[in-house]
């Protein structure tokens, strides 16, 4: 069976987009952190399981909590880059952006004493009005990314028909994309599988949907985040709508993740390049 890919963008609780209440950047460093012991509850969980998985460290998580990244290297996860300062991709410019993305990398590989391949956005804001996103990352370095969202979603997506994985070319090299995963459902693309999905839907649905897209050779791809395992943590003020897409079913969550590490061959997408190789590309 295809494997599943099971990653963690390893940000804190305040670290949640597009909200009136989330704090600005100068103020991070006041707010009572969480991820530590969150992420930490992430890695036994990988343990009990003996899986491996995709770590995408936010650099200011990272530049406060070294410690944290050599812990998921030495316990045999994936380390890759969340970009610096969690801004929306469609909110900078392209130059702000190479910045952030170079930052982050230079960052994490100091602290690892090795090489970071990959990259994910905040809020999987890449759109059709970033069309030098693609550029701009190969050229600070990065081999693969995963931040296209191939549906709707309230920070933009990026609609489409490849639902796999892809290489694009680029002026400055080809760069390999690891969409997030939807699949059709009454003729639309949908997601089941991280953030608010999974926590929302039922576990025999994302199950059921996990499945499905196995069996059709692509590989599905898990999200979650370290505050979603912490349903005690601190809340942002926002609209009802919002607070509930940001925060329903976190008592449950915990749950769900252990059953997936259960039900299905788990990986990192280092480990699945190093399986599959080309083969896997449109």
């Amino acid at each position: 069976m295809m494997p599943a890919i099971f990653t963690v963008d390893v940000e804190d609780w305040f670290h949640i987009l597009g909200v009136a209440g989330t704090p600005a950047l100068e103020e991070w460093d006041r707010l009572p952190s969480r991820v530590e012991a969150n992420f930490r509850r992430f890695l036994d969980l990988g343990d009990a399981a003996g899986v491996q998985v995709t770590c995408f460290f936010l650099g200011w998580v990272a530049a406060r909590f070294p410690y944290l990244v050599r812990e998921a290297a030495a316990r045999g996860h994936e380390v890759a880059s969340h970009g610096y300062g969690h801004r929306l991709v469609y909110e900078q410019s392209p130059a702000e952006f190479y910045e952030d993305a170079l930052k982050a990398r230079l960052l994490l590989e100091d602290i690892l004493g090795g090489s970071v391949k990959g990259y994910r956005g905040p809020g999987f804001s890449v759109t059709k009005d970033t069309p030098w996103f693609f550029e701009k990352l190969v050229r600070a370095g990065y081999e693969y990314d995963s931040s296209v969202f191939p549906a709707a979603r309230g920070h933009g997506g990026l609609r489409g028909d490849r639902y796999g994985p892809y290489q694009i070319e680029t002026s400055s090299g080809p760069l390999l994309e690891f969409p997030i995963t939807v699949t059709e459902v009454w003729g639309r693309p949908r997601c089941f599988f991280g953030g608010g999905y999974l926590r929302l839907f039922p576990y025999t649905l994302v199950r059921r949907m996990t499945r499905r897209v196995l069996q059709e050779g692509r590989p599905v791809i898990f999200y979650a985040h370290p505050r979603e395992i912490d349903p005690d943590h601190p809340r942002l003020a926002m609209n009802l709508h919002r607070r509930f897409k940001s925060y329903v079913g976190l008592r449950g969550m915990e749950g769900k993740i252990r059953r997936i590490f259960q039900d299905f061959p788990i990986t990192s997408f280092a480990r699945f390049r190093a399986d599959f190789g080309d083969s896997f590309k449109d």
